[in-house]
């Protein structure tokens, strides 16, 4: 069904999303753990792929819109869409990774930032603060509440602790494809914007400067860097809106 243009799923096809969702999340945790000194964004890439393709699924970034990569690897000041390469992490890096994966048609997607051993007390209050808005804008992605409220968590959880919510980019629906309607900014009103309902899922993902809002976009028309090179972190999760509230598909933080 839609709601001027947006895709409501049914409980089934939220359990379809499930399946590739929990492939997805092993995925990320899998990423995570790799995540040491010495080892190339390439690397990463390939063990991504790897496991990917062994669950029977196929990894969603992979040739999209002529992306080279299976994920997006984004260290320190690169926000987001990073390609994979030879860049290899350094102790206190912090790096992004944003992952797609497609089973049976349909799409899970979701990111976290990863520091690289221990990092800088600001590094990490910007990876918990980017993090706990996520959280903040799930909870508000309930039956009868509107995306503005989403937005508005994310939004005041991040500029309270005084850093900088990213406004050119923005979330998304998902569903059979990676990108659904609608947006979802991470700043905005609450009471405005769609109403909520069951079957919607979206991809909700807070993006975070330590420094100014600003961005650019890098050399190679991908990759999107904070404009005074502060760092950046990017949480994500794919979400459902259920009659019992929101459910995480993508559920990359358990155990």
């Amino acid at each position: 069904m839609y709601r001027s243009g947006i895709v409501l799923k049914t409980p089934q096809e939220i359990e379809r999303m499930a399946a590739a969702g929990r492939i997805q999340a092993r995925c990320l945790r899998m990423l995570a753990s790799k995540c040491r000194p010495g080892v190339t964004t390439a690397e990463l890439d390939e063990a991504a792929e790897r496991f990917i393709s062994s669950q029977g699924a196929v990894a969603t970034f992979k040739g999209y819109r002529g992306f080279p990569g299976s994920i997006c690897a984004s260290p320190n000041s690169m926000v987001v869409h990073g390609i994979p390469g030879s860049y290899a992490l350094r102790r206190g890096d912090v790096i992004s990774l944003d992952v797609g994966v497609t089973k049976d048609g349909w799409v899970a997607d979701a990111a976290m930032t990863v520091p690289v051993g221990p990092v800088d007390p600001e590094a990490q209050r910007l990876l918990d603060t980017t993090k706990a808005a996520l959280l903040a804008g799930i909870a508000e992605a309930k039956p009868g509440n509107h995306l503005g409220d989403v937005s508005h968590a994310i939004q005041r959880t991040v500029e309270i602790e005084g850093l900088s919510i990213i406004r050119t980019l923005v979330g998304h629906g998902v569903g059979r494809d990676m990108h659904e309607d609608p947006q979802i900014p991470n700043f905005g009103e609450p009471g405005h914007g769609p109403l909520l309902e069951p079957g919607m899922v979206l991809a909700i993902e807070p993006m975070a400067n330590a420094g100014s809002a600003e961005v650019r976009v890098g050399a190679d028309n991908w990759a999107v860097y904070s404009a005074d090179g502060s760092l950046a972190a990017h949480f994500e999760f794919t979400v459902a809106v259920t009659a019992n509230g929101p459910r995480i598909l993508t559920p990359w933080q358990e155990d």
